[in-house]
C-alpha cells in the first residue's frame, strides 16, 4: 500500500505552514515542535519507506529547529533509535550532555526515549533511520554513550568499510523486488547496529562474528545455504567472509557443517522426536544425502545415527566408545527471527510503504 502527502507553497495557507510540517515530521518520526527564523525563508520536504521494522526517510529541510523536549519524550510511547546520515550541508544533534556536528558523510545515533535537539543553521539534507532499540541488541548504558557521537569515514575500522555499504544498499532498496527488500532493510540494520558498537568501544569483527553465525545457525536447515549467500546478507565480500572464519581456525563450509551435525546429534537423542526417521532429521538440517548424513556422524561422534538414538534412548547420556573425543555441548535450537515488539508510528495494512512529501516555502 503506498500512502502520500503533499503540500504546496499554497496548500495549506501560509499561517498553517509551519504546524503541518511539524505534524509530518512528528507523524513520521516521534512527536517534535519545529522552530524557524521568522526573517529567514525555509522549504521542508520528506520521503519516508518503510521495509518490515525498519523505516528509511531523506529529510530536506533549514534552516531551523527541531526540539523533542522531555514532556514530549515522556508522552509519547516510540523509543525507536534515529540514525542520521548527514547528505548535504550542516547539522548539529545535541542530546545527553553532548554534541555532534554532522557534516556529509556523518553519521549519529539519537534516542527518542530521552529529549534531544537538532539545529539546521542552513538547509540541508539528511536520511534517517528508524529502528526498534531492540534491534541494535545494545544495553540501556551503551545506548546512552552512543547518542549524539559522530561517525565518518575518516574515523576508520568498520565505518570506513560499511558506511559506503550502507549508501549502496538503500540505493538497491529503491530498485529491489519486494521480497528483496525486507532482505536488505535486515542487512542495514546489521550495519547499523556494528557501527554502534564500534562507536563504544565493542570489537567490530567479534561483534561481526556473532552476527554471521547467529544467522547461519538459522539457516541450517538450508540444504543450498552458499558462503556467497551469507556473504551477501551481511554485506562483506566472499574473501572477507572466508578469512573471518579462517581466523577461528576454520572453515565456511567445516563449520556449517559441524553445527548440522551438533543439532542433528541433539534432535536424535530427544524422545519427542522418536517417530522422526533419521533421513528426515538428516534432511531437517540440511542434508540432502543419508548416506553422507551417516558417514558424517560416524567419522565424528565415532557411533552410527541410529546408534546413538538408542544409546540416548537407554539413558547412557551418549558416553562415546573409549578413546574418542568428548561430545560437543549440545546446540540451542535455531532462534526465530526477531520480529520485534516496537512498532512504526503509523498505521499498517499488512506490508506498507510509506511515502510523505511534504514541500513548504515561506510566502
Amino acid at each position: 500500500m503506498l500512502t502520500a502527502v503533499s503540500c504546496a507553497t499554497r496548500d495549506p495557507a501560509p499561517g498553517d505552514r509551519l504546524a503541518a510540517w511539524q505534524r509530518a515530521l512528528s507523524r513520521t518520526f516521534v512527536d517534535v515542535e519545529v522552530t524557524v527564523e521568522r526573517d529567514r525563508p525555509w522549504t521542508g520536504e520528506l520521503a519516508a519507506e518503510r521495509l518490515g521494522a525498519l523505516q528509511i526517510a531523506t529529510e530536506d529541510f533549514g534552516p531551523g529547529t527541531i526540539l523533542r523536549g522531555a514532556r514530549t519524550a515522556a508522552a509519547d510511547p516510540r523509543t525507536h533509535i534515529l540514525v542520521r546520515r548527514q547528505l548535504t550541508g550542516t547539522a548539529l544533534l545535541l542530546q545527553d550532555g553532548r554534541t555532534a556536528e554532522l557534516h556529509p558523510g556523518d553519521l549519529a545515533f539519537h534516542d527518542a526515549r530521552r529529549p534531544f535537539r537538532i539545529v539546521l543553521p542552513d538547509r540541508q539534507r539528511a536520511r534517517i533511520f528508524m529502528v526498534p532499540r531492540a534491534r541494535l541488541r545494545l544495553e540501556e548504558r551503551q545506548l546512552h554513550a552512543l547518542t549524539a557521537t559522530a561517525v565518518g569515514e575518516a574515523d576508520g575500522g568498520a565505518a570506513a568499510l560499511l558506511l559506503p555499504l550502507l549508501d549502496g544498499l538503500v540505493d538497491e532498496v529503491t530498485r529491489a523486488t519486494a521480497a528483496r527488500r525486507e532482505q536488505l532493510a535486515r542487512t542495514v540494520v546489521d550495519i547499523l547496529a556494528t557501527v554502534a558498537l564500534e562507536r563504544i568501544g565493542g570489537p567490530p569483527e567479534s561483534a561481526l562474528w556473532e552476527r554471521i553465525t547467529a544467522s547461519v545457525r538459522d539457516r541450517l536447515g538450508e540444504p543450498g545455504l552458499a558462503p556467497q549467500d551469507i556473504a551477501d546478507q551481511h554485506a562483506i565480500s566472499l574473501r572477507y567472509l572466508h578469512r573471518l572464519f579462517q581466523r577461528q581456525g576454520t572453515t565456511v563450509g567445516a563449520w556449517i557443517r559441524a553445527r548440522r551435525l551438533e543439532a542433528a546429534h541433539e534432535e536424535l537423542a530427544l524422545p519427542g522426536a522418536a517417530h522422526r526417521s533419521i533421513a528426515a532429521v538428516a534432511a531437517r538440517w540440511g542434508f540432502t544425502s543419508p548416506s553422507h548424513f551417516s558417514r558424517a556422524f560416524r567419522e565424528t561422534y565415532g557411533m552410527s545415527p541410529a546408534q546413538w538414538r538408542r544409546a540416548a534412548g537407554a539413558g547412557q547420556g551418549g558416553r562415546m566408545p573409549a578413546g574418542r573425543p568428548a561430545l560437543p555441548a549440545p546446540l540451542s535450537r535455531p532462534r526465530p527471527p526477531d520480529r520485534g515488539h516496537d512498532l512504526l508510528p503509523f498505521p499498517v495494512d499488512g506490508r506498507i510503504e510509506l511515502t510523505a512529501r511534504v514541500t513548504m516555502e515561506r510566502a
